[in-house]
């Protein structure tokens, strides 16, 4: 149990000094304070038929405690999903499987590492409702119980669910690396839309019996409200919400049942990669083939070939290649010169590794929009430009990844370099969604082409923009497939492709303004390259190179 103990305390304290964590944890707390806004405000996250409650004790830890459930569930998970990662790179895992510590048991201190984690932001979220509930002022008195039981009850099972999620997705191969971030992406979006419902499995987020809470209040005021609906979600009303003595909220026997049971639930989630686990064996995670293999995967870093470490007579390898010194012309040639081929690197960089499945999926798609009626060309385009979330996710941090940022760094014209790599990403959405942009040219859809082209300009430089800021891909893998699920569920102010149309016309934001974000985000990409190139910042990058364990990674 010491042992426990010590593994989890170890993960935290590892996870809250990550920049990440703070950003998490900051945008926690104001959330806290936009869940309970000024009376006079016109923004709300929870609105019952245009009321809601004093802000007291139970309405405050109520509408933060659902806020934050929403709010920790997407974005908890990519702050805890890296520490068997974290592990495996470091070299730590492997001294942890030479030990006597059974693999159930280091599930189970990962899954109580990222529950903590994800309880100290809650702790945050809960200290901020009360600093709001006594800002704002309509009640002074700060009754804990009232406060701290939405949050026990409604938002902790599911961040246990949501640490057990992280535990069994970085255990499984196929969802480790970054195809793992879009899938959670949509899996939660929808679990969590979908737990929305009174009639949701489990009793879904609690939020039925909290809605069903406020009505009776209502009712008893002599106010119908059978007709209005409970919004959870940032939302803008017409006029402030008017304030009703609400006197809280009681969760019933049954729902806490529920929640039990989700919490069992959870916990034996987290076990159950134990019987795939690889804990850390090089022979069952990359192949016996691959671990065999000299210089492979499982080939320990600076291992020699086994000819070389017989002696005698071994085998001196290739002749090294003949170099040759590039053409005057070559060496002399203006920036828009070497801009081509700039491209044609950073393309060839972006789609390297991609299987023939991959291009399968693209050539069928562009089949799909030449084959079908022409009004389904917007649809495929959005199935077209979902298909290269990884490839894109690569922009601003693939040279990082591959581990040629110190060279580029060296690259005289960072700003050219930029361009070119967002010039590939934009090629990317160019090829990907071909098929739908001849159809659109083809039937004279002259608004869908240009939220084609705006679209095709957005992406990539969404992409890089959170690329260079974060470094790592996940940010946009996390990001892109939530705005794409809510174009495709209709929700026109986020549509930057033109997919969402009312009478063949677009309903979504103008494709030029798309265009101008566009191009914003990649003025955000160059200012902050530009601000890393300079000398004293690149001294610091390279100290921090020289710094970094031999082990670690990205």
């Amino acid at each position: 149990m010491r042992g426990y103990a010590r593994l989890v305390r170890g993960d935290v304290r590892e996870r809250v000094r990550r920049p990440v964590y703070l950003v998490t944890l900051l945008a926690t707390v104001g959330l806290g304070y936009v869940a309970v806004p000024a009376v006079d405000s016109h923004w709300t996250v929870v609105d019952v038929a245009g009321y809601r409650g004093v802000y007291d004790s139970a309405y405050v830890g109520t509408v933060t405690a659902l806020a934050s459930t929403l709010w920790l569930t997407l974005a908890g998970f990519y702050v805890v999903r890296n520490s068997v990662d974290r592990d495996r790179r470091t070299g730590v895992g492997e001294l942890l499987a030479a030990t006597p510590l059974r693999t159930p048991a280091y599930l189970l201190a990962k899954f109580g590492g990222n529950l903590a984690v994800l309880v100290s932001m809650l702790g945050t979220v809960a200290a901020t409702a009360v600093v709001m509930q006594l800002a704002r002022g309509e009640a002074m008195w700060v009754d804990p119980v009232r406060l701290l039981t939405p949050y026990l009850v409604l938002a902790l099972p599911l961040m246990v669910l949501t640490a057990a999620a992280a535990v069994v997705f970085e255990t499984t191969p196929v969802l480790r690396g970054g195809a793992g971030n879009v899938v959670w992406s949509v899996a939660a979006l929808s679990l969590l839309l979908g737990g929305l419902s009174p009639r949701a499995p489990l009793g879904g987020l609690g939020v039925g019996s909290v809605a069903e809470s406020f009505r009776a209040s209502l009712a008893a005021e002599g106010i119908d409200a059978s007709t209005g609906e409970f919004s959870l979600g940032l939302t803008y009303v017409d006029e402030p919400l008017r304030a009703i003595e609400w006197p809280g909220w009681e969760p019933s026997g049954e729902l806490v049942v529920t929640r039990l049971v989700i919490v069992a639930f959870a916990v034996l989630l987290a076990v159950v990669p134990a019987l795939w686990f690889d804990r850390f064996d090089p022979a069952r995670s990359t192949g016996r083939r691959a671990a065999a293999r000299p210089g492979g995967v499982g080939a320990p870093a600076g291992a020699m070939p086994p000819y070389a470490a017989r002696g005698g007579g071994a085998d001196p390898g290739p002749a090294p290649p003949r170099l040759r010194p590039l053409p005057a012309a070559a060496r002399t040639a203006g920036p828009w010169t070497v801009f081509p081929r700039l491209v044609a690197g950073e393309l060839r960089m972006l789609v390297s590794g991609q299987s023939r499945w991959w291009w399968g999926g693209a050539a069928a798609l562009t089949a799909a929009a030449l084959v079908l009626p022409e009004r389904s060309a917007p649809t495929v385009l959005l199935l077209a430009w979902i298909w290269p979330v990884l490839v894109w996710s690569r922009l601003g941090s693939q040279a990082r990844l591959v581990g040629l940022d110190g060279l580029l760094a060296s690259y005289p014209r960072a700003g050219a370099r930029l361009l070119a790599e967002w010039t590939a990403g934009v090629a990317v959405a160019a090829l990907t969604g071909a098929g739908p942009l001849v159809r659109m040219v083809a039937s004279g859809d002259t608004a869908g082409t240009a939220a084609w082209a705006a679209g095709a300009l957005f992406v990539p430089g969404l992409a890089l923009a959170l690329g260079v800021v974060s470094r790592v891909g996940r940010p946009f893998q996390a990001l892109y497939p939530l705005l794409w699920y809510l174009v495709l569920n209709g929700l026109s102010p986020v549509d930057f492709l033109g997919a969402v149309r009312a009478d063949g016309h677009l309903t979504g934001p103008s494709p030029l303004l798309v265009a101008a974000v566009a191009l914003g985000l990649l003025g955000v990409a160059a200012g902050v390259t530009a601000a890393r190139s300079r000398p004293g910042a690149r001294r610091e990058g390279a100290g921090a190179v020289r710094g970094r364990s031999p082990r670690g990674g990205r």
